[in-house]
């Protein structure tokens, strides 16, 4: 297709609805509605071929730290490209990706320092889930082939990742292809099943996981959790303490505790890794999204020694873990990968957040008059705004209402790219976000749900 910057904006539209089939879209809406695309990024904005700008609200699926187009990362990729693009990791080593490993090593939970590399986090959960059991096999313990998983959970949509989630949405349809898991109650204590209270329950749901875990440790491979945060669910933030105790039941029981931190890794909570907030070292542990900081796929899946040493053995033994992926460890998803963590460093991300992260809560305060903001939850930078039809009660938006989706159109017409869960209005900004950009976030985001509720 020769000339393709002379295409214009309108048959760009046209092929995108004749032939683009995009995710968790509705598409006979999506045919019928005028679309915004994106041609061009610089730091947290967005720019669309109209030349219009976007504060890109949830960083681009939750990816993005240091801003689009950053000129280190942009450097650190075209030398790698002019290097090698990839080369295969089955009965390969590569540069980049023992490089990366081993500098992921020195910032990850102590004893989390076996990397084996995959794309995205969907398959990162896929690998953990697999490699949970197989190593439960080398142990001589087949029987343990079942999954702890919490009600509101995501882990990811390819099979293994989607059997261990709890989003009924999302799931159920796939339900005669999943296999089973024991479910535990989520603490979302904005709508406690329990029906506790926050302030009084000393995590009562605590009590339930344990019986559902002393019922059934035999048959358990391992137990799979968001710390800190359940993202998808709805922006559900576990209360303190909580991650510490779920560990201390997985000694006590002896079950591998398997780590989501796809969307937690990376700085987001405020830590390099939410497990950090609790001093908790997961057995297996899933990493993704910010890995490279939004620019390429890449995620990994980490473990300890106990796990790894189990996959040891002779090559008849058949002791091999037989999964793998054509891009496994790309060197150029590894390449930036590694000038993000340098970036990390030399602008003291970590530290740098924590004002943002005051700022947001401060901010956030301004929407808890609303009479329409049920619940607001945060986990450093990242929150969710649960709007609700009565505020007294909690009665939820009928789904129909697409309550949720009209608070971000109106946002978009504003300068602020942002995607609901539900009726849950999520921010989650690129980790570089300035201060007059976040006060406009939340600006836009509270005058779009007075504009949509009031």
């Amino acid at each position: 297709m020769a000339g393709t910057n002379l295409i214009t904006t309108e048959q760009l539209r046209l092929w995108d609805k004749r032939h683009v089939w995009h995710p968790f879209t509705q598409m006979q809406e999506w045919e019928r509605d005028t679309q915004i695309i994106i041609v061009k990024g610089e730091g947290c904005w967005l720019i669309d071929t109209d030349g219009k700008r976007y504060l890109d609200g949830v960083a681009s699926m939750w990816t993005n730290v240091h801003g689009h187009c950053r000129r280190e990362l942009n450097d650190a990729l075209k030398e790698q490209v002019d290097r090698l693009e990839h080369s295969t990791l089955l009965g390969l080593a590569s540069e980049q990706s023992i490089i990366l490993a081993a500098r992921l090593a020195e910032i990850t939970p102590p004893g989390l320092d076996r990397f084996f590399y995959s794309d995205n986090g969907s398959t990162a959960m896929e690998v953990a889930v697999k490699m949970a059991y197989q190593y439960q096999v080398h142990l001589g313990r087949p029987e343990r082939s079942r999954f702890i998983t919490f009600k509101n959970a995501y882990h990811g949509d390819t099979l293994g990742a989607v059997s261990v989630g709890g989003i009924e949405i999302y799931h159920t349809t796939f339900k005669p292809l999943m296999f089973e898991t024991l479910q535990a109650p989520a603490p979302y204590c904005y709508r406690c099943e329990l029906g506790c209270s926050r302030d009084s329950c000393n995590m009562k749901c605590l009590d339930s996981l344990e019986t559902l875990i002393e019922r059934n440790a035999g048959q358990v491979a391992g137990l799979v959790i968001e710390p800190l945060l359940q993202g998808a669910g709805g922006m559900i933030v576990q209360p303190a303490g909580f991650l510490k105790r779920v560990r201390e039941l997985c000694d006590r029981y002896d079950l591998l505790m398997i780590a989501d931190e796809v969307a937690t890794g990376f700085g987001r909570t405020g830590e390099m890794f939410a497990c950090n907030h609790e001093s908790v070292v997961p057995d297996i542990m899933a990493i993704s999204k910010g890995i490279a900081a939004g620019y390429l796929p890449l995620a990994a899946t980490v473990t300890v020694d106990k796990v790894y040493s189990a996959f040891l053995g002779e090559y008849a033994e058949l002791k091999t873990f037989f999964h793998g992926h054509t891009f496994t460890g790309n060197p150029l998803a590894c390449a930036v990968a590694l000038k993000s963590l340098d970036l990390f460093q030399q602008d003291n991300l970590l530290e740098e957040l924590q004002p943002k992260i005051a700022r947001l809560k401060q901010g956030l305060a301004d929407f808890a008059s609303m009479s329409h903001v049920g619940d607001i939850r945060q986990c450093g930078l990242a929150a969710g705004i649960e709007l609700v039809e009565d505020r007294d009660a909690g009665t939820p938006y009928p789904w129909e209402q697409k309550i949720g989706i009209r608070v971000c159109q109106e946002a978009r017409k504003r300068g602020v790219f942002s995607r609901p869960l539900g009726n849950t209005i999520v921010i989650f900004p690129p980790l570089v976000v300035s201060d007059s950009e976040l006060d406009m976030l939340l600006r836009v985001l509270q005058e779009s749900i007075r504009v949509v509720t009031e």
